[in-house]
Order: C-alpha cells, then sequence, then structure tokens
C-alpha cells in the first residue's frame, strides 16, 4: 500500500526518512525516475540514504508493471518523484490510486530559468504548473510542504499565477 506521495527534487534523503516517516509510517520507499532507476550509482547513492527502509528506485515503466503488487502488499511505502510532470504520469496518465491517499505533497523544487518562485526553494516551471494542475483535476489536493510543519499552502492559492 502507498501510505505517502511527494514530489521533491533530492528525492530520497535524511528529511524523508527522519521528518516524514515519524508523520507517515512507512515500511519502504519507492522512487520513480528513469535516470536515476538506469543509473547504477545514483541508483545506489538513493538507496544508501534510507538503509533501514526497504528502497527501490524503479523507471515509470518498472513501477507500471509492479503497481497492482505495491498496492496489494501490506507493507507501507512512500511513493516519491523527482518532478511533477512524472508524477501526473503516474497517477493521471496511468490511473495508479494511491490506496487512501489524496494528497500529493511537493517538497523541494530548486530555483531554475524559467520557473515561478512559490516559496523558499519551490519554484515550478509552466510545465510543471500544468502537471499539477492535472493532478489536482484528478482530484488530489497538492500541499506545498518542504517539511511536516513547513507549508507555503495547497496548489489552489498558486494555480492563477500560472492561469488556471
Amino acid at each position: 500500500m502507498i501510505s505517502f506521495v511527494r514530489i521533491d527534487d533530492r528525492m530520497i534523503h535524511g528529511q524523508t526518512v527522519t521528518r516524514w516517516a515519524v508523520e507517515w509510517p512507512c515500511d519502504g520507499i519507492i522512487a520513480v525516475n528513469d535516470a536515476a532507476a538506469t543509473n547504477p550509482v545514483l541508483k545506489s547513492a538513493y538507496k544508501s540514504a534510507a538503509p533501514e527502509k526497504k528502497t527501490f528506485v524503479w523507471t515509470k515503466e518498472h513501477f507500471k508493471e509492479k503497481a497492482d503488487t505495491v498496492l496489494a502488499s501490506k507493507s507501507r511505502y512512500f511513493l516519491i518523484t523527482k518532478n511533477p510532470l512524472d508524477m501526473r504520469e503516474i497517477l493521471v496518465d496511468f490511473g495508479f490510486v494511491p490506496s487512501d491517499v489524496k494528497t500529493v505533497v511537493v517538497g523541494p523544487c530548486n530555483d531554475r530559468p524559467g520557473a515561478v518562485k512559490l516559496g523558499n526553494n519551490q519554484s515550478i516551471t509552466q510545465e510543471e504548473a500544468r502537471a499539477i494542475e492535472d493532478i489536482a483535476k484528478a482530484g488530489y489536493t497538492v500541499d506545498f510542504r518542504l517539511l511536516p510543519d513547513k507549508g507555503i499552502g495547497t496548489w489552489d492559492k498558486f494555480r492563477g499565477q500560472f492561469g488556471f
């Protein structure tokens, strides 16, 4: 089962394991990112970031193949993608419904050219905004939150900045 859904450009790091796992207990982490899953060095680094948890780094296609197994599992997993585009593909395009989770938490999204700054270390591009809008239209609350106690608001607060 999925107990928590997050978009975080760092994917797996200490805060994921320490802070978020206290709020939403988990037995493991599933990070979905084609580049990381196909690069042995990146994959190893992500897996070593959470040594006490079952950690998987999968391509989107592999996740699609394993989705039913994940949902049927008694283990609780965090589902994390590096960007909103990958999460939209999983939740909207694949039609994956993550157990009873109806909130997607957006963590760090670094400042970069063409991105609109929403808050500290939370910037998104127009293309990412479209993906977030699609996720929201699919029935999810999208909450911008670096840490459990450090949120800046839900998508409804920001969507107008992107023409939605």
